[in-house]
């Protein structure tokens, strides 16, 4: 049997079987009748807790909302509006998920910039 998150120099086989049983036998119903669908001897109540997405963390080992706060203290407005607030945490989350939407976008600021800079322009928003 697989016990990922529990090693069998903690338990013995007998001890994890029963910490098993026991943990199926405090379940309601449904949860049996899903668990007995799929495989009582499959199942294993012991796996490690998957990460959550807020502590998945980008190249520079910053979370997304490291990301946001530190791009809002740094280069964002005073008081950035709720679509400005949005837009960065998109932009973030896009960056941090690898997405097509979020590498357009960064590729395309960044080829404009070095356009306007070659032709001796600048772009201020109102």
């Amino acid at each position: 049997m697989s016990t990922v998150g529990m090693s069998h120099n903690e338990f013995s086989d007998e001890e994890v079987a029963a910490k098993k049983k026991a943990i199926f036998d405090a379940m309601g119903k449904r949860g049996q009748q899903r668990i007995l669908k799929r495989g009582y001897a499959i199942w294993n109540p012991f796996g490690d807790p998957k990460d959550p997405l807020d502590i998945r963390v980008d190249d520079s080992e910053r979370t997304v909302d490291q990301l946001i706060r530190e791009f809002l203290a740094d280069a964002g407005p005073e008081k950035p509006s709720n679509q400005y607030s949005q837009t960065a945490m998109e932009m973030a989350m896009g960056i941090m998920n690898n997405t097509d939407k979020a590498r357009a976008s960064f590729e395309f600021v960044d080829w404009y910039k070095a356009l306007l800079e070659r032709e001796g322009k600048t772009l201020t928003f109102g």
